[in-house]
């Protein structure tokens, strides 16, 4: 499969061989909605938590006598029936992550690469880089090239300038090649990739 590279300013500069094997399935949104749940697990904090009837700071002394007063007999002022006592089965600080596969999250990353193609939302770049750090500059560069919703993805890293340009420039991400993601490439519009990230891509999967 061969596509047109770009430069960001609106040029070519030739042609690439996308590998099939990564970019040319059929994605499947069963595995991709696997992988964005896995992914999304981890990065929940599960920090909530309430106070149980042994965390709360009240009198251990009994209520009133076990016998003879026709009410209910209770023995502390902590239990859940009472206002300010604890909280019967509330939330407590825990992990949500839960595990995947190695080969179902590779999986789940070529197919959303495929997807990209196959939505014609893939763009080649020859190299991310920028002359100066200026946001405006690269915007009216990203505008120029109808780009309004994308993650770009560079090599090993990716070129200061650039990074700190597009820092402010919003629903634009940068990442370099070992942050590439499935929930990242999804929830932008466009994914455009650097020709060094496409070299990786197909070093890490051959």
């Amino acid at each position: 499969m061969d596509i047109t590279i770009k430069t960001l300013d609106g040029g070519e500069a030739g042609t690439v061989t996308l590998a099939e094997e990564i970019f040319g399935l059929e994605p499947r949104e069963d595995i991709l909605q696997r992988v964005v749940r896995w992914q999304l697990a981890r990065r929940q904090q599960g920090t909530h938590k309430s106070k149980g009837r042994a965390e709360i700071a009240r009198t251990g002394a009994k209520l009133y006598r076990q016998k003879g007063t026709g009410r209910a007999r209770h023995g502390s002022a902590r239990a859940p029936q009472f206002r300010g006592g604890g909280k019967a089965h509330g939330p407590v600080v825990r992990s949500h992550a839960h595990d995947l596969p190695k080969k179902l999250r590779a999986l789940g990353l070529k197919h959303a690469l495929s997807a990209k193609v196959r939505s014609d939302s893939l763009i080649i770049i020859d190299d991310l880089k920028a002359s100066e750090a200026k946001t405006k500059a690269l915007a009216d560069k990203f505008g120029a090239m109808g780009l309004q919703n994308a993650l770009f993805i560079g090599g090993a890293e990716v070129e200061e300038n650039f990074s700190r340009a597009a820092r402010n420039i919003a629903h634009i991400d940068v990442l370099p090649i070992q942050g590439i993601n499935v929930y990242d490439i999804l929830r932008r519009q466009t994914l455009v990739l650097s020709k060094a990230a496409v070299e990786a891509l197909e070093e890490r999967f051959k």
